[in-house]
């Protein structure tokens, strides 16, 4: 039985955290920071939790 290959795009935005969530980065962080203020660049450090409703697809994309 061949196994299900990891989506290699989901692969580099999404990580599993030890008990089970997924985390992704924020929205609009990857280019044009120097337009955005401080404030905003601070409040997009840390990851984001993926939503339950996307959960299942994401997971399943990374074959976990």
């Amino acid at each position: 039985m061949p196994k299900q290959k990891t989506n290699s795009g989901v692969k580099k935005r999404f990580k599993k955290t030890g008990t089970g969530k997924l985390i992704c980065i924020h929205a609009e962080v990857r280019h044009n920071r120097r337009k955005k203020t401080k404030k905003q660049k601070r409040h997009q450090r840390g990851g984001m939790i993926v939503s339950k409703a996307d959960h299942p697809r994401i997971s399943k994309m990374l074959s976990c």
